[in-house]
């Protein structure tokens, strides 16, 4: 197979087990790691070194570098201590034990000297957004639980990336020299990566927001000054390029009133057109001979990682909080590995080994090893743990509305008020504001997004209602969540247009879902209601009050929406099933003026 082809192979293979991922609700860097391991070590279709040549270190620095920019970008210092003592403790005190423990642990069973022990220690605190997600959104732990893994995935993915920046810079800059000058050389890292990048942070904040790059230009523009900041710093200072766009990052993500939606959503392409292909490229250099190496003291290694190194972490950090043992318990089990850890570390290694380092040959493939045991076996695992120690939430019935206007937020307020959990999400910022005001949780934001998939709090969540006048935006909310939540959990209210136009201008499947609240009930007819004073009322079901007298007393001026039986659960009034609340049920409904004023006449 020719170079081209296999490039072409790579990019296939790529959006393969993306698709893989998605279909099985699983992080993407199992398939892509095992992809990768089946094509080079397995069947021997890729050798990375000869089809990349010279040209493989200089992608799979680049690579890196756009990976911590990213992965920085999202480290909001406020965040860090709006979510409670427990996520701050484990992601300084826990992450502090972590590296310090497995350090240990790898210096005495693996045979590492102290500075391969303290990289690889450094490498594998890190868990991130894109591997705990998905599994918080299979074992659907309770809300606190819940909150706590998804901000430390988040939090500590840059976090613990500068660390492992920071102990591969000491270890760069002590090679053959004496203390005293490595320490130097590190300090002079530490200035050039922090000054370059902060410096070069303000400067590119200060063009983005004031408009000197044309808004098609902003997310090339911004991935093309990081990588030549990158390049500068390691010209400035050897190897001090990743430090700097790690700051950089981190920076921009704490200027205030600079808008990074855009730049955050361009990692999604980033992620499928770039990371993909990277890791199938890393996990194609192993050879299953790396890992017969490692024998049996990598096996002791992972068992320590998982039994002792976690659940020291947990209980030292939560000590001062109210998490009980159960909920200690199953924090302990849920910590996989991630992109991270096996990106920096193959890029770590190639440059130690370029620089003639011993020892360094075994990190690699124990950090593959620590990712693909850690994201397979807590997979599989932690599931039926939850479900034994109580703490997984009854099933998502809960709603994720797609628009925070008046009518969205009324709806909400109502459905809330009956324990029905919901969220609500927006693009304009005015609706999200007044629905703070009102108590209601929101997501500021595109919500089929990576970024709104690894921040939006879905506890509880699993249908979705398509409330908002976005015309080109509600389809790809729709499809975007079919996939998530299943066929039959998507409705959108109809613009009503669509009976005037051409049938090819909505597809099949879209037009099945605008089936919200009934035949005829459009955006524009609950928006015009409400105008005129029309509230959004709960009535009784009972005995003598059936659900065929409420129809007659209300008929065309009443709205059903939802039905709430005894048992809690809330249906929701479509087009294409008819329900028939009984007795002990509760309705939901948009009643107009003119109808609540006859009632109250009678």
């Amino acid at each position: 197979m020719s170079d081209l082809s296999l490039l072409a192979f790579i990019g296939v293979l790529s959006i393969s087990c993306q698709w893989l991922a998605w279909r099985m609700k699983i992080p993407a860097i199992l398939p892509l790691l095992l992809c990768g391991l089946v094509i080079g070590p397995g069947l021997g279709w890729l050798q990375p070194d000869d089809v990349f040549k010279d040209l493989l270190f200089p992608f799979v620095s680049l690579a890196v570098a756009v990976i911590l920019f990213e992965g920085s970008l999202t480290l909001k210092v406020e965040e860090i201590r709006g979510h409670g003592r427990m996520v701050t403790h484990l992601v300084s005190i826990g992450m502090l034990v972590t590296w310090l423990s497995i350090m240990v642990a790898a210096k005495f069973l693996m045979g590492f000297g102290w500075d391969i022990a303290a990289l690889f220690g450094a490498l594998v605190v890190v868990t991130g957004p894109t591997v705990i997600m998905p599994m918080i959104r299979s074992i659907r732990p309770v809300q606190r639980l819940s909150n706590i893994l998804r901000w430390e995935g988040i939090i500590i993915d840059p976090v613990g990336a500068l660390l492992a920046v920071l102990v591969y810079e000491f270890i760069v800059a002590s090679q053959d020299v004496a203390f005293m000058h490595a320490v130097q050389a590190f300090i002079k890292t530490i200035v050039v990566g922090f000054v370059l990048g902060w410096g070069a942070a303000k400067a590119l904040g200060v063009a983005l927001g004031r408009g000197w790059f044309p808004h098609y230009l902003q997310n090339v523009a911004t991935l093309t000054i990081v990588l030549g900041v990158f390049a500068l710093s390691n010209a400035v200072q050897h190897e001090s390029g990743l430090l700097t766009v790690t700051v950089m990052g981190m920076v921009m993500a704490n200027t205030r009133n600079l808008d990074m939606e855009e730049i955050l959503e361009f990692k999604e392409t980033l992620s499928v057109l770039l990371i993909s292909a990277l890791f199938i490229i890393l996990a194609a250099r192993l050879d299953f001979a790396d890992f017969d190496a490692l024998g049996m003291p990598a096996v002791f290694l992972l068992l320590i990682i998982l039994f002792v190194v976690r659940p020291l972490s947990v209980w030292l950090s939560a000590i001062g909080t109210d998490l009980g043992f159960r909920d200690k318990l199953l924090l302990s089990w849920i910590a996989p590995r991630g992109i991270v850890a096996a990106a920096v570390s193959a890029l770590f290694a190639l440059k130690l080994e370029q620089s003639g380092w011993e020892g360094i040959s075994g990190i690699v493939p124990l950090v593959f090893l620590v990712i693909m045991t850690t994201v397979v076996l807590q997979s599989l695992t932690a599931k039926p743990l939850a479900r034994l120690l109580g703490l997984q939430e009854p099933p998502a019935r809960g709603f994720l509305i797609f628009g925070a206007n008046q009518m969205s937020r009324a709806i909400a307020k109502a459905l809330q008020d009956h324990g029905v959990a919901v969220r609500l999400a927006d693009t304009n910022w005015e609706n999200i504001r007044q629905a703070r005001m009102e108590n209601l949780p929101v997501y500021f934001g595109n919500p089929a997004s990576e970024h709104a998939s690894n921040n939006i709090d879905f506890t509880g969540i699993g249908r979705l209602l398509v409330m908002s006048p976005y015309k080109q935006l509600n389809p790809l909310v729709a499809m975007y969540y079919q996939d998530w939540f299943g066929e039959n959990k998507v409705h959108g209210l109809t613009s009503g247009e669509q009976d005037f136009r051409a049938s090819h201008q909505l597809t099949p499947s879209y037009r099945d879902k605008l089936n919200l609240f009934g035949e005829g009930v459009t955006y524009s007819k609950l928006a015009s209601l409400q105008f005129q004073g029309a509230k959004v009322k709960t009535t009784p079901i009972t005995e003598n009050f059936s659900f065929v007298d409420y129809k007659q007393q209300y008929g065309s001026r009443a709205t059903p929406m939802f039905a709430i039986d005894g048992d809690e659960r809330c249906f929701v009034f479509t087009s294409d099933k008819e329900l028939q609340p009984q007795p002990g049920w509760q309705v939901i409904a948009m009643i107009a003026p003119e109808a609540e004023k006859k009632t109250s006449d009678e």
